[in-house]
């Protein structure tokens, strides 16, 4: 086995290591500064995540490809999940460690506040703060599973928090299946939070079919976690049938066993099939938590989980990494990497991998301009060139000038009501809802809510603001429950919405 020399060194000339966090069976995890991320960025410290194939005993050429192709599995995965309450890649290279070992890497966020494991272990978190990170969890979960992606190791070390300990995210993607049609199901997961249907005896029945009830099971024992501070170790392969005695006499503990019983079952059908329902599930504990709790504000009974957004989130992605192996026949080869072999002189192939140096930061010398001399019989410049220098420069800010006028009206019709007024006023546009979610007074989501519409509700579209829509409420998809808002018009983001064509 041999570590990645990366401490004290600047990566691809932006990252300077800082220290080596841990590692696992592939890769190791190190913590670094973006130098080129400015100081007030949440993103000026990050992850890199290394993948270094000598962690492995006999490493081959065809063992390298298959983790590679795991590597880049895993970037697609979280490119493909792209949440507020998934942790994000920022990035990815490939370079060589101060030993001239050639490596790929993942630059992912950096979150502070540290995972959910080592938070419950320092103090225990009040009931109402639990579940509110448990309702991130599941808006995060619920979007990866819409885009086919499951998880398969939900479990309180891969539940990370911001620094501020208000966002909580969704870590570790790497044995994450992308599609149900993917290869058979390969035991992953840690056992006292993975499902049955993970073992290998399940496997041997030839019957195993994952699905997202197979998060939904860890997602339960890690609730468990969360709320009693213990492991449900007692439960491995088994569902959850009981609290520790100190909880029994809670008020809500009922409601949640109830919850975590039918969300372990040993049958994937049996459970939730879906996280929303999970959700719904725990409906009751929230609403004893809402009424015991009187500063704390939870979401309504008929809400879906909502997700948190910290600061720094974006949706955008970066380029997609192609790696390649670099082992050949389980040696490296080192006209490939560029280094120094007897002196030669480094290859011009070093571009394609980029190499560490240590982090030096010495004074640019300063060169003296030597004394002009006088030049006799100087060449005569026609005035015509400075005319025509003169016109260029005037011609050059007119364009600024013009261009920036028409930009600054296009932002501000952009930014405006009227433009989707004026439409409004000549095109009746109408809608179906495709989930639950709440009208806002406003087109944001700083506002208490003043309505619902339910899923396959019909609406009609009465205004617009870049991605939200002001809406009437046609006709409920379903009555609201009791005690929800009862506003009939409001603001809702267009995600949540299907438009009909007209």
């Amino acid at each position: 086995m041999r570590e990645l020399s990366l401490t004290n060194s600047r990566l691809d000339k932006r990252y300077d290591v800082h220290r080596r966090l841990g590692q696992g069976s592939y890769a190791e995890i190190f913590v670094a500064s973006d130098i080129m991320a400015s100081p007030t960025s949440p993103h000026k410290i990050v992850v890199l995540k290394a993948l270094n194939v000598f962690l492995q005993d006999d490493v081959d050429i065809d063992l390298e490809r298959t983790l590679i192709e795991n590597f880049q599995n895993e970037a697609a995965a979280l490119d493909r999940v792209r949440h507020p309450n998934i942790i994000s890649r920022l990035g990815h290279g490939t370079a060589r460690d101060l030993a001239g070992t050639v490596f790929h890497y993942l630059v992912l966020e950096y979150l502070a506040g540290g995972d959910m494991q080592s938070v419950i272990r320092k103090r225990e978190l009040p009931l109402a703060t639990a579940m509110g990170y448990i309702e991130q969890v599941c808006s995060g979960l619920g979007f990866a599973h819409r885009r086919n992606i499951i998880h398969r190791d939900i479990k309180p070390h891969n539940l990370l928090l911001t620094e501020d300990l208000t966002t909580a995210k969704i870590a570790d993607f790497g044995v994450a299946r992308i599609s149900a049609a993917d290869a058979p199901i390969t035991r992953v997961g840690t056992n006292v939070y993975a499902p049955p249907e993970h073992s290998p005896f399940a496997q041997d029945q030839g019957t195993v079919k994952l699905t997202p009830a197979a998060d939904i099971y860890s997602l339960a024992k890690t609730i468990y976690t969360l709320v009693t501070r213990e492991a449900p170790r007692a439960f491995i392969n088994a569902p959850i049938t009981s609290l520790p005695d100190e909880y029994r006499d809670e008020e809500w503990s009922d409601t949640l066993l109830t919850a975590l019983r039918r969300a372990t079952d040993p049958d994937p059908m049996r459970r939730p099939q879906s996280v929303e329902e999970l959700w719904f599930d725990l409906g009751p504990t929230l609403e004893i938590i809402a009424e015991s709790e009187t500063n704390t504000v939870l979401r309504s009974l008929g809400e879906m989980p909502q997700p948190h957004v910290s600061r720094g989130y974006s949706p955008l992605t970066p380029a997609q990494p192609s790696f390649e192996a670099v082992l050949d026949s389980g040696t490296l080869d080192p006209d490939l990497l560029g280094l120094e072999v007897g002196g030669a002189e480094r290859s011009s192939a070093v571009a394609d991998y980029p190499a560490y140096s240590p982090i030096e930061r010495q004074p640019l010398p300063v060169i003296s301009a030597p004394n002009p001399e006088p030049v006799l019989n100087a060449p005569y410049k026609p005035k015509r060139k400075r005319k025509t220098l003169r016109r260029f420069v005037y011609f050059a800010i007119f364009v600024m000038i013009f261009s920036g006028a028409l930009y600054g009206t296009a932002v501000y019709f952009r930014n405006s009501s009227l433009i989707s007024t004026v439409r409004n006023i000549f095109v009746s546009r109408t809608a179906v809802a495709n989930t639950d979610i709440n009208l806002r007074p406003d087109p944001s989501t700083d506002n208490d809510p003043i309505g619902l519409v339910t899923k396959n509700s019909k609406l009609k579209i009465v205004n617009s603001q870049n991605n939200w829509y002001q809406v009437d409420v046609i006709e409920q998809g379903r009555p609201p429950r009791p005690g929800t808002p009862s506003s009939t018009r409001g603001w809702l983001n267009s995600k949540y919405i299907d438009i009909d064509d007209n």
